[in-house]
């Protein structure tokens, strides 16, 4: 009888790829996925990006909340592919909440609509745990994508020396969501 490992290396020998259909999209849970969060950040601001030279782990990473995107084989999770924090303001009112360091691997950017629904499942996150006001420093180029989900530019700003824009979510886009570890699920696109 053949096991899962048996075919994945039958189908790499027959040179046919893998792509998930699955994707689930939660509050980190276990800690490898938090490890592969923090890895493909460093992969994602340190190498590609080159904004921090050896590590983006900040203070923040001791309060915030970590959220996942998964690639999914057989309805399991194997691997992390995008990963976003959210966490309270420090020293702010109350109410106001910040998403940052929102982070999709290069090879699934164009699957599932993952950054999306991570940036979904955020602000919902937040929003029921009593968030009134959802804020993001937001890279210019993915402000567009920003603005398309309810999101405005309160004022463009630089930040690690790079052009952003502070951007404000509206909460009524994003209903709460109350578990965070059931999280969302989002299917690949299928090529036409």
């Amino acid at each position: 009888m053949l096991c899962l490992d048996d075919l994945c290396e039958m189908r790499d020998r027959m040179g046919e790829h893998y792509a998930p259909v699955e994707y689930l999209v939660r509050e980190a849970a276990q800690q490898w996925e938090r490890d592969e969060a923090m890895a493909l950040r460093r992969a994602v601001f340190c190498i590609e990006q080159g904004i921090f030279a050896r590590d983006d782990r900040d203070a923040t990473d001791d309060r915030a909340q970590l959220l996942v995107a998964m690639s999914c084989n057989g309805g399991m999770p194997e691997q992390v592919v995008g990963t976003v924090r959210i966490h309270r303001g420090e020293g702010r009112a109350e109410g106001e909440w910040w998403g940052s360091r929102l982070a999709v691997h290069p090879a699934f950017r164009s699957q599932g609509h993952l950054g999306v629904t991570l940036i979904r499942l955020a602000v919902s996150r937040a929003n029921a745990l009593g968030c009134e006001t959802f804020l993001a420093q937001v890279q210019l180029q993915n402000v567009p994508l920003f603005r398309k989900l309810g999101w405005r530019v309160l004022e463009e700003t630089s930040v690690h020396g790079r052009p952003h824009a502070r951007m404000q979510a509206d909460l009524g886009w994003y209903p709460p969501c109350h578990d965070p570890v059931s999280g969302f699920v989002t299917r690949a696109r299928v090529a036409s």
